[in-house]
């Protein structure tokens, strides 16, 4: 069955999704909050491709008081006035791994096309200066404060902020481009920035101390995303048609995708936010897929892993305060203020008495996602794909096959060459995590039980696995290990079967040795 409508997958203009009539989720009722709110600076951070340009553009077209783009919207029901006013809207995407000369080329650009409008500038001027003229020359000639809208304000910035020559070069210029709008506040009506990273954390409004963050305000929670709520009701037929694709019920179709594209919360308390790009492509395609993590290179999230010393069972479940994720990344200390504003964390949890955030990863795209990025780092050189064993031994674990399963992982190991494999303990252990992390399983390594730490234990549908690893010793020594420690006691109500499995990696071999595979006979 093909879709009943379009789905807006990578469109951001909003009069572009109404007069074509592609899907629209209504978030007019937050525009409507933003623009009558106390605050006339408001700035906004959410990951890439998560609806921030969408809505800039959907203010835009309110401020231009285009009443007829807003039929049948909450926003009609709200606004009495639709007043136009002037707006000028800049969209700093373009300027994405540019120069200073590059940079400053393409701001002149688009103050051209606002200067076409309203009257030139005199030669010689500066962006800053040309902004400021434009601004107050809007301003005269419709008799009305100014709209500014500032769209991924942060853009031209994110490839050097961790460098200390390109970054200080570049900022200045968009400080100086931004600088205006403190100036020009008499002639400003409503002024919006969206970024992924906080405004303060690039020195680049110091002058424009009165910006409101909405960021993480419940009340602006599900301002971007889409709701659980929003898609069971707006996108309910359309839940129904790919069902039918999927060949799935509908019950089944909802908890597919709320496993692979739900689980974002950017406040505490806040609904579980979709991320809109995975979950429209989605119902676009009529399957399922690592939509927006595939849309972007992970490589500097990799190297940046790399640079912090984070191993992969580290990425996930911090506890931590708010100015520890949202803090600046300009100078960062560690990799959590990255990893939030980037999308591959979200909040999950919060203690009020401690004031502590609990942060980890949102969804099985992403979690998937990383770890697949973060295989060839633990198998470089192997002769084998990777994938492809990840699959067959993804097939094994199901069936409860795990020694059909270490001997695939046995050989593929052994295909890697000598001098590409560290033979350490803890390498091991972040491969085991890595690799049935990508089986789906449940993972979590140096366990804590009342007589010691379990290497890796592995939870699946239908077992639970008790692991203890070795290198150049026995696996029986590994075993003997679980039982003097009496390890699975620690899992004994977790309602699944319990399974020991001692494993001895092999030095010379540069693969596993031998393992031994137990269950756990129950006591009493």
């Amino acid at each position: 069955m093909e879709p009943q409508r379009r789905y807006p997958v990578g469109i951001q203009t909003f009069s572009e999704l109404i007069n074509k009539h592609y899907l629209y989720i209504d978030k007019t009722e937050y525009v409507y909050r933003m623009a009558h709110g106390d605050s006339k600076y408001l700035f906004l951070s959410r990951p890439r491709r998560f609806g921030k340009s969408l809505l800039t553009s959907t203010l835009h077209a309110y401020f231009e008081g285009r009443k007829d783009l807003f039929e049948g919207l909450a926003i009609e029901q709200l606004e009495t006035e639709w007043t136009a006013y002037p707006v000028l809207h800049f969209d700093m995407s373009r300027a994405k791994h540019v120069d200073k000369e590059t940079l400053e080329s393409m701001l002149s650009t688009q103050l051209e096309a606002y200067e076409t409008v309203y009257g030139s500038s005199s030669p010689g001027k500066t962006l800053n200066d040309r902004l400021a003229l434009l601004i107050r020359r809007a301003y005269e000639q419709t008799g009305r404060q100014v709209v500014v809208l500032i769209d991924e304000y942060d853009a031209p910035l994110l490839d050097v902020v961790h460098e200390e020559k390109g970054l200080p070069v570049l900022r200045n210029v968009m400080r100086n481009f931004y600088s205006p709008l403190k100036a020009c506040d008499p002639y400003l009506c409503f002024v919006f920035l969206t970024g992924i990273t906080k405004f303060s954390q690039l020195s680049i409004f110091s002058e424009l101390n009165n910006i409101q963050n909405i960021s993480m305000l419940p009340e602006y929670a599900a301002v971007c995303g889409i709701t659980q709520e929003e898609m069971e009701t707006q996108m309910s037929e359309d839940l129904d048609v790919l069902a039918t694709r999927l060949k799935k019920n509908r019950g089944e179709t909802l908890q597919l995708l709320k496993d692979n594209y739900d689980g974002y919360h950017f406040t505490w308390p806040s609904p579980d936010i979709y991320n809109p790009f995975s979950l429209l492509s989605a119902f676009n395609e009529g399957r399922l897929n690592s939509y927006w993590f595939g849309s972007g290179t992970p490589t500097y999230l990799i190297e940046m892993l790399k640079r912090f010393a984070v191993s992969p069972s580290e990425i996930g479940g911090r506890e931590v305060q708010a100015e520890d994720f949202d803090a600046p990344t300009e100078h960062m200390s560690d990799i959590t203020p990255l990893l939030y504003q980037s999308g591959y964390l979200t909040i999950k949890g919060y203690d009020e008495f401690s004031e502590l955030f609990n942060l980890d990863i949102p969804n099985r795209e992403i979690r998937i996602g990383l770890y697949r990025s973060l295989l060839p780092h633990y198998v470089r050189g192997s002769k084998m794909p990777g994938n492809t064993v990840i699959a067959k031994m993804s097939a094994s674990i199901r069936r409860g096959h795990l020694e059909e399963a270490l001997r695939l992982l046995q050989t593929f190991l052994s295909t890697i060459p000598y001098t590409n494999q560290p033979m350490q303990e803890a390498h091991y252990q972040q491969l085991f995590f890595v690799v049935f992390s990508l089986l789906g399983a449940q993972v979590d390594i140096e366990v804590r039980t009342p007589r010691g730490r379990v290497d890796v234990v592995l939870r699946t549908a239908t077992t639970l696995y008790v692991v203890e690893l070795k290198l150049n010793r026995s696996a029986d020594t590994a075993m003997n290990q679980i039982d003097l420690k009496n390890y699975p006691e620690r899992f004994a109500l977790c309602g699944l079967p319990v399974v020991k499995v001692g494993i001895n990696f092999d030095a010379e071999r540069r693969t596993i040795g031998e393992w031994v595979i137990e269950p756990c006979q129950n006591k009493g």
